[in-house]
């Protein structure tokens, strides 16, 4: 079974321009976790519930927070990327993985060597 990986990490900007490049990071990350043989979990494709939003549906940014910190409770590790320390919701994410006990990883390398490969 695939190790579950929550990737943390900086999603709102002070500019559009930041923000996509924040989504990129992020994203292009989560594919190369996926390839490597985990399950990432990529908060940065959440924009996709807003873009399917009909008829009055509504997801609230605390909809955003809850759910993405009940997929953390749920993972076996998070991979922290290095744009956290500038991020009050992955700063939020992390205090709550270290609650938890689930262990946290700083680089793709490091998250390899704690996958065992």
């Amino acid at each position: 079974m695939r190790k579950r990986v929550y990737i943390a990490g900086a999603y709102s900007a002070n500019d559009a321009i930041s923000v996509l490049n924040n989504m990129r990071t992020g994203m292009r990350m989560g594919t190369r976790v996926l390839v490597a043989g985990f399950a990432p979990f990529v908060p940065w494709l959440d924009y996709h519930f807003t873009l399917m939003q009909r008829n009055g549906e509504k997801v609230s940014l605390q909809d955003y927070y809850d759910y993405s910190m009940a997929w953390l409770e749920a993972s076996d590790v998070v991979f922290a990327l290095p744009s956290c320390r500038h991020s009050k919701g992955a700063k939020a994410e992390i205090k709550r993985a270290m609650e938890l006990g689930i262990p946290i990883v700083y680089s793709f390398k490091e998250l390899i060597e704690w996958g065992g490969g």
